[in-house]
């Protein structure tokens, strides 16, 4: 008889342990189920609540029970046309006086002509107000002799003194301080940004006509005279008549190349014709004998128009055609007319003065004068 005792079934039996991960399996399945279902019951829950937040307060059921089965009757099954009340913010009463005015931050601002003679004139930044400049009013003398010959004396340059009148701009805009901290845009900023274009608008109409007392002198305020460059004073500008008496006159397109061969070869390099925008409109109809427009349309982007070969400029602190008056000027201004400035714009904030308000103290230091008479011509409308 056999006595063996067989075995017992290992832990590591395979139908044992493949038993054991789909019970647990199972299990975990069963435990997931029950969590999305106590998901579903909270989900559902949430959602009744905000419903019932959001369902707008009624009066006693009874007394809403009406409006809403006339609403469902009438409209939803008739299709009657119920008159609505709503809140609109176009009308002030019916909730306008809710909805915040909104400001554009850029603010839009009518367009000044500012005067570019200060992009073509000489500018020199100065160190006090008493700025003077040397000029030679001719070149030194010379002679030939022989080899042997004795060398006399030649004449020296003679020297004229150039003192550009100078004037303060100033400007003294005020604004309370309730004012700036509730705009709805960059108040000092755009007040500054004001303050310069006023500026270059201002200083850009006395570089063409200011008097010179507490202001710069402008290149019209010159002396003018008909006489050529060696026999005029220093400082005068020459002119040439248009030859009618209250417009540019018949021969204007010949009057305007004698006005540019009155200028010496070396300034008419980088001259340019300056005049406003009326005056252009009437130069821009000049024709030639054969029938050619003068003017000259600039063919690529970023070049000038030209007239006669060279740039116009338009400044409109330039006169308008009329009797004894000047409005095309032509010449080399880099060379014939002088900026001096003390220094940049000086803004002074100033809170303290005149409370509540707030003064920006803006000014700025500029002179300016006919540098060479020589380089600027002008044509002047007379017989």
């Amino acid at each position: 008889m056999d006595t063996t005792t067989p075995a017992p079934a290992s832990a590591t039996d395979p139908a044992e342990a493949s038993f054991d991960i789909v019970a647990r399996q199972d299990q975990a399945e069963a435990d997931i189920a029950a969590l999305r279902s106590d998901v579903d019951e909270v989900k559902a829950r949430v959602d009744k609540i905000g419903r019932a937040a959001a369902r707008p307060a009624l009066g006693t059921p009874a007394a809403a029970a009406p409006e809403v089965k006339g609403f469902v009757d009438g409209y939803l099954r008739r299709g009657a046309v119920q008159e609505l009340k709503s809140i609109s913010g176009t009308v002030p009463a019916d909730g306008g006086y809710a909805v915040p005015r909104q400001i554009d931050a850029a603010i839009a601002r009518e367009l000044t002509a500012i005067s570019p003679i200060r992009a073509i004139a000489q500018v020199v930044q100065t160190g006090s107000a008493g700025y003077r400049k040397l000029v030679t009013t001719g070149g030194t003398a010379s002679g030939w002799v022989s080899e042997t010959a004795a060398r006399p004396e030649t004449d020296t340059p003679e020297f004229a003194e150039i003192a550009p009148p100078t004037g303060e701009l100033y400007a003294n805009p005020a604004a309370s301080q309730a004012m700036l901290d509730d705009a709805g845009f960059d108040l000092e900023n755009w007040l500054a940004s004001e303050i310069a274009l006023e500026f270059a608008r201002a200083e850009g109409a006395a570089f063409v006509g200011g008097s010179g007392t507490n202001q710069p002198r402008g290149f019209l305020a010159a002396p003018t005279a008909t006489t050529a460059d060696d026999a005029r004073a220093f400082g005068t500008l020459q002119y040439l008549g248009s030859g009618a008496a209250d417009g540019l006159g018949s021969a204007a397109d010949t009057r305007l190349i004698d006005l540019v061969h009155t200028l010496k070869a070396g300034h008419r390099q980088g001259a340019s014709f300056v005049m406003n925008s009326a005056t252009l409109a009437e130069v821009r109809k000049l024709k030639t004998s054969d029938g050619a427009f003068v003017w000259q349309p600039g063919l690529v982007e970023g070049q000038p128009d030209r007239l006669l070969g060279y740039p116009v400029v338009e400044a409109e602190d330039m006169p308008d055609i009329g009797a004894g008056t000047f409005p095309i000027a032509f010449g080399n201004f880099r060379h014939g007319y002088l900026i001096a400035e003390r220094s940049a714009t000086q803004v002074l904030r100033d809170p303290f003065t005149n409370k509540p308000f707030v003064h920006f103290y803006a000014t700025k230091r500029v002179g300016g004068q006919v540098l060479d008479g020589n380089a600027i011509k002008l044509l002047k409308i007379e017989d």
